[in-house]
């Protein structure tokens, strides 16, 4: 009974998930499915304060840095060690690779790489960021 609540739990989570993705692009709101309020979500990747790609170097449009922070977080708050996060835009695409979580304190940090690809020419931004307790995630450094 217990692994059976569990795994209801756990798909519970994954559809909030899913719901939640969504998130506030320049002037203007993307909504939830089912809600007509912004998506909690937005302010998460808001606290990414512009995440290690806004420190690579490389010019992306406003369009692209959201998907860029988007994968950041996904990386951070659920990625695997080593797996993974894909996203691609207009002329680049990126990869985002979250380390194993460490403690520094009471918060649960991970170190992570975003890879960029634009007209063929590879740059990786390296960094770390820590969780918040109402679960946002804040750069270091």
């Amino acid at each position: 009974m217990i692994l059976r609540s569990q795994g209801m739990m756990v798909s519970i989570l994954l559809l909030a998930v899913a719901l939640t993705s969504c998130t506030t692009t320049k002037g203007a709101v993307s909504r939830g499915i089912f809600s007509s309020k912004p998506s909690a979500s937005a302010a998460f990747i808001t606290a990414l304060q512009g995440g290690i790609v806004g420190r690579s170097g490389v010019s992306l449009s406003d369009s692209d840095k959201q998907r860029a922070l988007e994968a950041e977080y996904r990386a951070l708050e659920g990625a695997a060690v080593g797996q993974p996060v894909v996203w691609s835009g207009k002329d680049v695409t990126g990869k985002v690779v979250a380390a194993a979580p460490y403690q520094v304190g009471s918060q649960n940090c991970r170190q992570y790489t975003h890879t960029l690809t634009v007209d063929g020419k590879e740059t990786v931004a390296r960094g770390a960021a820590c969780r918040n307790e109402d679960g946002s995630w804040s750069p270091l450094g």
